[in-house]
């Protein structure tokens, strides 16, 4: 492996942030592979796909194009059941955000008022659902809170990759702060250097 593809992992790498995003019941793998670029692009590694509806599919043998092969530099793991999804996330100590329809759920982007969220915590979840259906129920009362994108116009949804986008961004956007009241500097919220070194042998494996 060449010196410059040594340095562009190790800053990639570097640049990774803790954090989750979580998909359920995706029936388009070309929406889902739209959200891995994003996921890849704000410096997410972990995606979590639910399949307890919908039929499933491999996540590093689809969406290629749709993804920019985002896919595969990204870390996948299936679940058949929202709970057992969120029976780990819990169990590893991850604060799961449920986005819904539903204006009187905590907004983004965040600004001053107690009906705005802040991702505050290290390790958090962001749970999407289905492109028609949204989240099951079970998903969304087993979530620590819900929150809502503010629209303005006629149209009252966003396309999942877009949701996805902006809800990564604004994580980013926070941990970047340093104002007061944001917790942690975004140094705080980089994985664990023994996930940087796993993954530093994994994508050295790749071509």
């Amino acid at each position: 492996m060449g010196i410059k593809r040594q340095e562009k992992i190790r800053k990639v790498i570097e640049n990774r942030q803790e954090g989750v995003i979580v998909l359920e019941n995706i029936a388009d793998e070309h929406n889902a592979a739209a959200v891995w670029r994003s996921a890849d692009a704000f410096g997410f590694q972990k995606i979590y796909l639910v399949f307890s509806v919908e039929k499933s599919f491999n996540p590093k043998k689809v969406g290629k194009k749709s993804s920019a092969s985002a896919n595969k530099w990204l870390s996948f793991k299936t679940f058949k059941s929202i709970n057992e999804c969120y029976k780990e996330l819990k169990n590893e100590g991850y604060k799961i955000y449920a986005t819904v329809l539903d204006e009187d759920s905590k907004k983004i982007p965040a600004k001053a008022g107690r009906r705005e969220t802040r991702f505050e915590k290290k390790k958090i979840a962001l749970v999407f659902g289905n492109e028609h259906r949204g989240l099951s129920e079970e998903a969304i009362k087993g979530a620590d809170e819900k929150i809502y994108i503010p629209m303005r116009g006629m149209v009252q949804s966003l396309n999942l990759s877009v949701s996805a986008g902006i809800l990564m961004y604004e994580v980013g956007r926070q941990r970047s702060a340093s104002a007061k009241g944001y917790g942690e500097t975004r140094e705080g919220y980089k994985l664990s250097d023994n996930e940087k070194k796993e993954l530093i042998k994994e994508f050295a494996n790749l071509k």
